[in-house]
């Protein structure tokens, strides 16, 4: 993208006549329309556009308060998180409170499988050696499977921008105590090079390596860090090629005031890139829509 400008302007090209945004032109899903929302909102917009998408949004939430990836899919999954975080932005937030509490209960009740109980004794049982509860509890990417820093990091990130709109009863206690152990998975999975890798910190035996995307995002949701994974995600944005790579690294450092506005490297000419740097550029400005 050459500019701020010409970013924004092709946010808006992308939106398909039903209000959603796809991955292609028109073939709307969640996640896409999630960040189309989220950069419209950075950039101060609340014309037309954003409302549709909004509405795009209410209307394909499940029953169980979830999202499918697409109406293809059934179940309700990670992208739940992005949904939410994009429907509690300003005045979408005003308009989808009843939308917001049914997402936050679909996150309450969800975690990684390996906590679970019946998990644990499985692997125990099978002479593996289950997960210790102590280690943090994150989000998985399908209901029933393993928790993994990503959507662990967008349940966090969610449910923190839903908590500082203000008091609530009904949830306050609740997605406080999600908040600290989530952080805490976060926080046990760190590789030994100071940063994020997708999952574990180690495979096989091997310590695994952290990734620009995964450090940068864990840094976003992370409130407390060592000055070590703040200064690898300095040499990793030093030598970065992607803008997602960058951009997220760009976020994490600026959440824990080590700013690099002037890092980042050109993008293409695609959504994700787009809405992306949009994000970015207005959490510089002074409006982080993540945070």
């Amino acid at each position: 993208m050459a500019s701020l400008t010409e970013a924004l302007s092709f946010v808006r090209t992308q939106q398909n006549t039903d209000g959603g945004w796809g991955y292609r032109p028109g073939n709307s899903r969640t996640e896409p329309t999630a960040w189309a929302l989220l950069a419209l909102a950075a950039a101060g917009s609340r014309e037309p556009p954003f409302e549709q998408g909004c509405e795009w949004l209410r209307r394909r939430q499940h029953p169980d308060g979830g999202w499918p990836p697409c109406e293809a899919v059934s179940e309700s999954t990670w992208v739940t998180s992005l949904a939410l975080l994009a429907l509690a932005q300003g005045d979408a937030a005003r308009k989808s409170f009843s939308a917001q509490e049914r997402a936050v209960e679909w996150l309450l009740r969800h975690s990684g499988r390996e906590t679970d109980w019946v998990e644990r004794l499985r692997r125990r049982l099978l002479g593996g050696t289950p997960a210790d509860p102590r280690e943090g509890v994150g989000w998985a990417w399908y209901p029933d499977t393993a928790a993994w820093v990503i959507p662990t990091c967008f349940a966090i990130l969610a449910l923190e921008r839903v908590l500082r709109q203000g008091p609530n009863t009904s949830f306050g206690e609740r997605i406080n105590e999600r908040l600290r152990v989530g952080r805490k998975f976060l926080a046990s999975r760190r590789c030994r090079d100071g940063g994020w890798n997708h999952g574990s910190s180690e495979a096989l035996g091997y310590s695994s390596e952290s990734y620009p995307e995964t450090t940068g995002l864990a840094l976003v949701a992370l409130d407390q860090v060592e000055s070590a994974a703040l200064d690898i995600a300095e040499r990793e944005l030093k030598n970065c090629r992607s803008l997602q790579g960058a951009a997220w690294l760009q976020l994490g450092l600026l959440a824990h005031a080590r700013p690099h506005p002037d890092a980042a490297p050109p993008g293409r000419q695609n959504l994700a890139d787009a809405t992306l740097a949009v994000v970015t550029r207005a959490a510089f400005e002074g409006t982080n829509v993540l945070c």
